[in-house]
């Protein structure tokens, strides 16, 4: 058994094992992080052979933290992360490079179709009617997207959104509002077999599937980090903010939507942003949470998004597909039948 788990910000950590009578066997740890002692690596793979195949990932981590002890050094990875490997091999999981990547990059639609888009393209993936896919979005319209747990009148100004022309919407992930201007946001979706983050925690698989975005931003000069559970940060403030849905057919749904520039006053005349979530992220003002990528790279939006999909491209390849006409008309019927529905939007009143 073989698994791998790149630490975000980090090393890459492979585990290769046996199992044999519930018990595993033959564990052999690697990577290219840095481990002093030498020997300290023939204890990680002592520790953990002989325990029960299916420990959590904190038992294990507590047997590697436990047989190193005080004097070593690990870089580039922890005890936390060998054993995410370790959980990644048992339950078979794949890695990046063993998916052909399809790109979706469309003309603008409207934010409704967009959402019923996500239902539509997740389910096709997990039937296996799809590839894996990165899909770069292009708004034909202002919005406002709640999570699917929000309230919509704690969450929206709905005079403030007709006043500013703005489409309020929902979608079928949790997580907080975002609001949406065509030429300020870039939002992105990657459709995913659930083997792609087998062995990882809900929270440690939100870094794994930004992480090559996050080197993007990097490449461009941002000093941008993931903050747990889903915000992507820079030290000015937040870049961008991940949800995720999990849908039958073992498929992950992660879409990330990203500020390119921001209208603040009006955001904040649509939005109703609490005292509690400003507090929660050590600002007082809702204005300075957002760091645009407009201010901090000097690129046109194109060149951002051109950059990003360039950086996804080198590592992990990607085939250019579009839109058929049978998933557009299937999501064109789920805007009638739901995501367009006056029902759908106050499920949450």
């Amino acid at each position: 058994m073989h698994g791998e788990f790149k630490v975000p910000g980090g090393k890459l950590v492979v585990a290769d094992l046996e199992v044999a009578d519930g018990v595993l066997q033959h564990v052999r740890i690697s990577g290219d992080f840095f481990l002093e002692p030498d020997l300290a690596l023939e204890r990680i793979d002592g520790a953990l052979t002989g325990l029960a195949a299916d420990s959590p990932a904190a038992v294990l981590a507590a047997r590697v933290s436990g047989a190193l002890g005080d004097g070593v050094v690990m870089l580039g990875f922890s005890a936390e992360a060998v054993a995410v490997a370790v959980r990644r091999a048992l339950a078979g999981a794949t890695s990046w490079t063993d998916h052909d990547w399809h790109l979706l990059h469309e003309g603008p639609q409207e934010p409704a179709l967009q959402m019923a888009l996500e239902q539509v393209l997740a389910e096709q993936v997990g039937a296996g009617e799809r590839p894996p896919t990165l899909r770069v979005w292009e708004w034909a319209s202002n919005a406002v997207i709640i999570g699917s747990f929000q309230s919509l009148r704690n969450e929206v100004d709905m005079d403030g959104a007709r006043r500013h022309d703005v489409n309020v919407v929902r979608r079928i992930s949790g997580g907080g509002a975002m609001f949406v201007e065509p030429g300020n946001t870039i939002t992105y979706s990657l459709y995913v077999p659930e083997s792609l983050v087998s062995g990882l925690s809900f929270v440690d698989s939100y870094a794994f599937l930004d992480e090559w975005v996050v080197v993007a931003l990097r490449d461009l000069g941002i000093e941008a980090t993931y903050q747990p559970i889903n915000d992507i940060t820079s030290p000015v403030g937040k870049i961008a903010g991940a949800a995720q849905k999990r849908l039958a057919g073992g498929v992950v749904l992660h879409h990330v939507t990203m500020a390119y520039d921001i209208d603040a006053a009006k955001m904040l005349e649509v939005l109703r942003i609490g005292r509690e979530k400003l507090s929660d992220k050590g600002t007082k003002s809702a204005n300075k949470r957002v760091d645009p990528l407009r201010s901090q790279t000097g690129l046109a939006r194109a060149d951002v998004i051109d950059r990003m999909v360039s950086t996804f491209r080198s590592r992990y390849g990607l085939v250019d597909d579009s839109l058929d006409e049978k998933t557009l008309r299937l999501a064109a019927d789920l805007v009638d039948s739901k995501f367009g529905t006056e029902e759908w939007l106050t499920r949450v009143p």
